[in-house]
């Protein structure tokens, strides 16, 4: 359940005594990265710039928290079938949770710290059900953008940005523009490293502990690889959680995580800085009447599509072989 002195991070009663402080921890995880949008529109002189890409976060944020929040509630079906639920778990499945913080803000905390490059929990995040786990895992696949870390969730917003505007040049038949600078091939190029960095680094290394270090994995179905997968991916997108399930303190995960870090964590800083650097030496060109505005809902929504099918074509087939199969395996009472 994360670090700490006590390890236990943020569900041990010193830390995190209180729903109150729970609540408060939370806003804390996000308030900064959120507040890093704003600081962007006053710095590009547009305050509506930051304020898009700011709804876009909160948007998807609600979308992907609601979905732990719902299948922690509804709880775990076994027990349901077993005529068992309202005995052990009335309030959902409370397995590895703090009665005194409770399923909804367990299932929301893990929402927040995975959006965010935290790490902290305040659950056993390897006793939620397969939906539950889902989305905090999704969120860090996505790249963090979706609030993320400081500065690093913004500028992996912004790369994204950069394909908006690009598929939408393409929609209209003109040169992209984003903020008054023309997006051309060498921007492309930096953006299209950026984006298949984290995802080389996670699939490539999910497969190879697939393999060669199963030995560390106290659970060998599916849930084991579920384990495997949000491991690499926390470490590949500067988060910091994970699944108690895996024992990643042996010299094979040591040595590979060490890798993953410093490919998925500071080489994606490599072409954001190129794109940086080449957007800065151009001259603004005035908008015109062609020009797509980067501030409306209609760009708002583009922007979230973008998102969604980049993350959902990068990591589908591997989260349907791990908590997809596990949730449809467990809604069929066969437990895994």
């Amino acid at each position: 359940m994360g670090g700490g002195y006590f390890n236990a991070n943020s569900a041990h009663p010193f830390e995190n005594p209180t729903p109150l402080t729970n609540f408060l921890e939370m806003i804390a995880l996000l308030l900064i990265p959120a507040a890093l949008c704003y600081t962007f529109g006053v710095m590009v002189r547009d305050t509506r710039q930051g304020w898009a890409i700011l709804l876009a976060m909160v948007t998807l944020f609600v979308v992907c928290a609601s979905v732990p929040i719902i299948a922690e509630q509804k709880g775990n079906p076994i027990l349901t079938q077993m005529e068992m639920k309202d005995k052990i778990s009335p309030g959902g499945n409370m397995e590895g949770k703090e009665t005194r913080i409770g399923v909804l803000n367990s299932a929301l905390w893990t929402s927040a710290t995975t959006a965010s490059g935290n790490g902290s929990l305040n659950a056993a995040l390897d006793s939620f059900m397969p939906l539950g786990s889902l989305m905090p895992l999704w969120l860090m696949q996505l790249g963090e953008v979706v609030f993320g870390g400081v500065g690093s969730g913004l500028s992996g917003m912004l790369i994204l940005v950069i394909l908006t505007v690009f598929i939408s040049g393409l929609m209209v038949g003109r040169t992209p523009e984003y903020l008054g600078k023309k997006i051309e091939p060498f921007e492309m190029k930096m953006a299209s490293i950026a984006v298949l960095i984290m995802p080389m680094v996670v699939l490539i290394t999910t497969s190879v502990a697939t393999r060669m270090g199963m030995e560390a994995i106290s659970n060998h179905s599916i849930h084991g690889f579920s384990e495997i997968l949000y491991t690499f991916s926390s470490q590949a997108n500067n988060n910091g959680s994970a699944m108690a399930g895996l024992n990643a303190n042996t010299p094979f995960y040591n040595i590979l995580g060490g890798i993953v870090m410093l490919i998925g964590r500071y080489w994606f800083a490599i072409p954001v800085l190129a794109i940086a650097g080449s957007l800065a030496q151009k001259k603004i060109t005035p908008m015109s009447a062609g020009t797509l505005p980067t501030h409306t809902p209609l760009f708002i929504i583009l922007l979230m599509g973008v998102v969604i099918v980049l993350g959902a074509l990068t990591f589908f087939p591997a989260l349907v072989l791990g908590p997809i199969v596990e949730h449809l395996m467990v809604w069929n009472g066969h437990g895994t």
